[in-house]
């Protein structure tokens, strides 16, 4: 069996399917409380690393996809496969389970 070495580079999406970089979670509640990490709820903001060519229409073409690399969303919580690479956590999921673009 061959070993694959994944990288953020090396990873390209497929369809309407993006690659977003889990923001860090909260160390402290608005009350100045520090949590464990079993306190810790998963975040729901990311940065777009990858985006795929977009979902495929039925005459065969590709519909661009909304959002593009470097934008910041949010997305649905219990959404898309959980990846880590190295010490960094990454979310593949599909473009329909994005909920908005934050600015």
């Amino acid at each position: 069996m061959a070993a694959v070495t994944l990288s953020v580079s090396t990873v390209k999406p497929l369809g309407d399917r993006v690659f977003v970089k889990v923001s860090a979670a909260e160390e402290k509640t608005a009350g100045g409380i520090l949590l464990p990490d079993n306190a810790k709820e998963k975040p729901q903001v990311g940065e777009i690393v990858a985006t795929g060519p977009g979902k495929r229409n039925d005459d065969g073409s590709h519909a661009a996809p909304e959002v593009k690399v470097g934008d910041k969303v949010l997305y649905s919580k219990y959404a898309g496969t959980d990846i880590k690479l190295g010490n960094e956590e990454y979310v593949l999921l599909s473009e329909k389970d994005i909920l908005a673009v934050v600015s």
